[in-house]
């Protein structure tokens, strides 16, 4: 797990900030010290002993972003009732987990982000994912899913 994480890292940086969708498994200490940025880590369905918040919204370039694992939004079955609770929230984005699916739409004026997986893909092809976004002041938020 810890070494795609450090391989994406590698890769990507220097980089602004980092977004951790959940089921981290006591790993926060190490992705905090080897981002070298900000960091904002939700707690997933396998965090069992984990004090991080369910979620958390973040401000990012003056656009708001629902951060949450989504297992308690029952994204398995769909992403309607986080783009509920997005929109809920005045946010225009929501990152989320769970399904370790890839995908980047837009539904229902929301951005809606899951970065799939560096652990466990499940997605046709199983290729190990994580999503990189641009955010600027004024502009549309843009993402797009990278593969390892």
């Amino acid at each position: 797990q810890n070494e795609n994480f450090m391989r994406v890292m590698d890769r990507e940086e220097p980089i602004d900030l980092l977004i951790h969708c959940g089921d981290i498994e006591g790993s926060e200490y190490l992705i905090s010290r080897r981002a070298g940025c900000p960091v904002h880590m939700v707690a997933g369905n396998n965090d069992f002993f984990s004090d991080l918040p369910r979620e958390e919204i973040i401000d990012l370039a003056g656009k708001k972003i629902l951060v949450t694992h989504g297992h308690t939004y029952g994204v398995s079955g769909g992403t309607d009732g986080i783009v509920e609770a997005a929109r809920a929230r005045g946010c225009e984005a929501v990152l989320f987990g769970h399904t370790h699916y890839p995908e980047i739409e837009m539904q229902e004026g929301i951005l809606v982000i899951n970065p799939g997986s560096l652990t466990f893909p499940r997605q046709r092809g199983r290729k190990f994912s994580y999503a990189v976004m641009e955010a600027e002041e004024g502009k549309d938020l843009q993402a797009e899913i990278r593969y390892l």
